[in-house]
């Protein structure tokens, strides 16, 4: 049986019941995996779908571009939306329903007078870039954690405290994903946030619905954000210090590339780690984080280190 297209809340939760109770295990229930999305899908999307596929009995893959999100509406107007291809995507690797609500389905009465506040994380980095931009996406993938979730036929939490639903996101949104995390632990969500690596290009460059919009110039300059942030991991790695300044001056020296940052946090608070990674060698465990304007484009990338 082919993938589902369903517009509605309603809809969603009967057909995911459905699916549930025909493959749930017989009287115990099923798995539910949700791949939240914007659409415009690109093989890094089609990863986290493959990985929910693998992983549950029923999946759905939300395709919705989020208008809390974007601050400029130059910006929302033009994103791409590639409702077909997208279908496509999920399609082939084996998703059992696209949820494709239209804006008044998520916000039936406009805006949302109350949101979900991402706090002080939120106003860092790509935060500190896009006032609100983490309040308009925690608000609606907690909007879409409770439409994907069914009202019937999901499993109990195993003894471990495991639960049956689960959404997947992708490690490249590094600072949304420990937000999301953070809400989800927060506000006592029932669900598992499940990490999926980074994809990326032969070239090394970190996939995004983004990329379509660089010309082949500055396609190749973007490529100097995963150069520098491999940098820092053979420094760390070697146990070096991470001469963090030279990494950005690389960055800076690129023509067409406008570093926004460069920093070396906490993999889990996204704090910064000041200490250990400068001067002396380099150990433990850190993420190091990389924004940049190449061209029109905004790119962001993101590299574990130790």
């Amino acid at each position: 049986m082919g993938i589902t297209v369903v517009s509605t809340i309603a809809e969603l939760k009967a057909r995911s019941a459905s699916l549930l109770a025909a493959r749930g295990a017989s009287g115990g229930g099923g798995t539910l995996g949700l791949v939240p999305t914007m659409g415009a899908l690109h093989p890094g999307h089609a990863e986290l779908a493959k990985a929910a596929v693998a992983a549950n009995d029923v999946v759905v893959a939300s395709v919705f571009v989020n208008p809390l999100q974007f601050g400029d509406p130059v910006d929302l107007e033009r994103y791409p939306r590639t409702t077909e291809a997208d279908l496509a995507v999920l399609d082939a690797v084996g998703v059992d329903i696209m949820f494709a609500p239209p804006v008044q389905e998520m916000y039936p009465d406009g805006e949302p007078a109350v949101r979900v506040t991402a706090g002080k994380l939120g106003e860092l980095y790509e935060g500190a870039s896009r006032p609100g931009h983490f309040d308009g996406a925690l608000t609606v993938v907690a909007k879409l954690l409770h439409a994907g979730r069914p009202d019937t036929g999901l499993a109990p939490a195993d003894e471990a405290g495991r639960q049956s639903y689960r959404a997947y996101f992708g490690q490249k949104d590094a600072q949304q994903l420990a937000l999301v995390r953070r809400m989800v632990a927060d506000l006592n969500f029932p669900v598992d946030i499940v990490p999926v690596p980074i994809v990326r290009d032969d070239d090394g460059l970190a996939l995004s619905s983004r990329n379509r919009f660089l010309s082949a110039e500055e396609r190749n300059a973007a490529l100097v954000l995963s150069r520098a942030l491999r940098l820092l991991r053979r420094r760390a790695d070697a146990h070096e210090p991470l001469d963090i300044p030279s990494a950005e001056e690389l960055v800076r020296m690129t023509p067409g590339v406008e570093l926004d940052y460069l920093e070396v946090v906490d993999p889990d608070t996204l704090v910064v780690r000041a200490e250990n990674c400068q001067d002396t060698p380099f150990t433990g465990r850190a993420l190091a984080l990389i924004a940049a304007r190449v061209g029109p484009v905004r790119l962001i990338d993101n590299v574990t280190l130790g």
